[in-house]
């Protein structure tokens, strides 16, 4: 089986063909730089770095290009109420998105590409749709002409009408049709602004990301990724512009990701379910909020609730203290007898995920053969005084293969001084509990304890784990 995903272009499972062999293409759109990410955007960011890993293990080499949309209304109205310039604002989140998706363990993009810094790609686009008489200039705005564009709604298979009579646009006698969107704005008193042939002022929203897909990845790309909130205006947008100022297909495969809810409910501020990247990950593992969005379907709702994301934590803790006691066991138990059982589920499982990740990302279906890989190990190594050390070796490379895609496994952090201190403390534990001195032993247990260690006491001797 191939790989194969589902675009939302043509509505249908297809068959992952690069237009490229070997290379992909890939565009994803990134955050507006004002605010801490909330958990809604941590889902694509994180669900498309797991696409992006996958395809890597295929042998694919792919380029990666997410951007940062460093102006617009809300980066002017926070900058001007925080006193500082706008530049700065986007300076301070760009460092903090970074250290968030760093610790959601998101892979740097291959460019991370911002607004401001792509001013002449911006209006070089521009003047080629002006040129072509897809776009109009009208006291120093900019405006794309949408009835130019036969196809307009082919992303989300609506007609011109209907999405005039369905969308909530805002009423401009200087354009053509309600439905014309802004390629240029402007320059308003007191608001950063670009020269440009049309006067000073800034890029629309929807053009930023054609501009520097098109100079990044080229005028057809692979692969563009993003909420499914995007697919209306700003995808559809998108297609118009770069088709119409390049003369050729945008994207070959459109793939986005459902809604991420709270408590069944839409995520707001208004409603106090508003929650940042760095409010739940200040509870827990942010490895735990990563499992918790690829849990499901990327193309299924998720509900996001106190309850999911315990039972999320459960999940990566059963994964992790699996590993640990595998690699345990390959250290310290003696080699046995072959137990083909085990050997088979590893087999089928490795299978079974490879099968599920090649049918349209199916990321929950291949934490599903995990787990049953877990179950075959774990069982092996309770029932198995004398363990199979090739079929754990296989285990082991299962695991860390399967991690280096989905990332559910927590780095150990080292430190060698540190280390050596509880090595010391833990074989003094030992000690004291041979020779009955059980004050000693428990008084040692408390003090690793309150450094975040936990002993575990196994039939090859005494193991210590950091909390998680």
């Amino acid at each position: 089986m191939a790989l194969s995903v589902y675009n939302d272009l043509t509505r249908k499972k297809e068959p992952f063909v690069p237009l490229e062999e070997g290379k992909v293409r890939f565009y994803v759109c990134g955050p507006t730089v004002y605010n801490f990410f909330h958990i809604g955007n941590a889902r694509p960011f994180v669900i498309f770095d797991v696409f992006r890993r996958y395809l890597e293990s295929l042998g694919y080499d792919v380029t990666f290009v997410q951007n940062f949309t460093d102006i617009d209304d809300k980066m002017i109205k926070r900058a001007n109420e925080e006193g500082i310039t706008v530049a700065e604002l986007a300076e301070r989140f760009i460092a903090e998105y970074y250290r968030d998706a760093d610790a959601l363990g998101i892979k740097r993009a291959t460019v991370n590409p911002r607004a401001t810094h792509e001013i002449a790609a911006i209006i070089d686009i521009i003047k080629r749709l002006i040129e072509k008489d897809h776009a109009y200039e009208t006291e120093g705005d900019v405006y794309f002409n949408v009835d130019s564009f036969s196809e307009y709604g082919k992303l989300s298979r609506q007609s011109i009408e209907e999405l005039m009579s369905g969308a909530r646009i805002d009423v401009d006698e200087r354009k053509r049709s309600p439905l014309d969107f802004a390629l240029w704005k402007a320059a308003k008193p007191g608001e950063p602004f670009w020269e440009s042939p049309w006067g000073k002022g800034r890029p629309g929203w929807h053009i930023e990301c054609s501009a520097m897909s098109t100079k990044y990845l080229g005028k057809t790309i692979d692969i563009h990724g993003g909420g499914s909130d995007l697919i209306f205006p700003h995808h559809e947008n998108e297609i118009a512009q770069s088709e119409c100022a390049n003369d050729t297909q945008f994207v070959k495969y459109w793939l986005h990701n459902a809604y991420l809810l709270i408590d069944k409910e839409k995520m707001s501020k208004s409603l106090g379910n508003f929650l940042t990247v760095r409010d739940v990950t200040g509870k827990v593992n942010p490895l735990v909020l990563r499992f918790f969005l690829m849990s499901v379907h990327y193309r299924s709702p998720l509900n996001f609730s106190a309850e999911g994301l315990e039972h999320a934590k459960g999940a990566v803790e059963r994964l992790n203290n699996c590993y640990r006691d595998l690699l345990f066991a390959l250290e310290n138990r003696k080699a046995g007898t072959e137990d083909a059982a085990l050997r088979e589920a590893l087999k089928a499982n490795e299978e079974g995920f490879t099968q599920s990740m090649d049918d349209d990302f199916n990321t929950a279906g291949a934490f599903g053969y995990i787990f049953e890989a877990v179950r075959a190990v774990n069982v092996h190594m309770t029932e198995h005084d004398e363990i199979d050390k090739e079929a754990l070796e296989s285990a082991k490379r299962f695991f860390e293969k399967t991690n280096k895609i989905l990332g559910y496994l927590y780095e150990e952090k080292k430190n060698s001084d540190e280390d050596a201190e509880i090595d010391a403390l833990v074989a003094e534990r030992s000690a004291a509990r041979k020779a009955k001195d059980f004050k000693r032993s428990d008084e040692i247990r408390d003090m690793l304890a309150a450094k975040g260690i936990i002993i575990e006491d196994t039939p090859q001797g005494p193991r210590w784990k950091r909390a998680n």
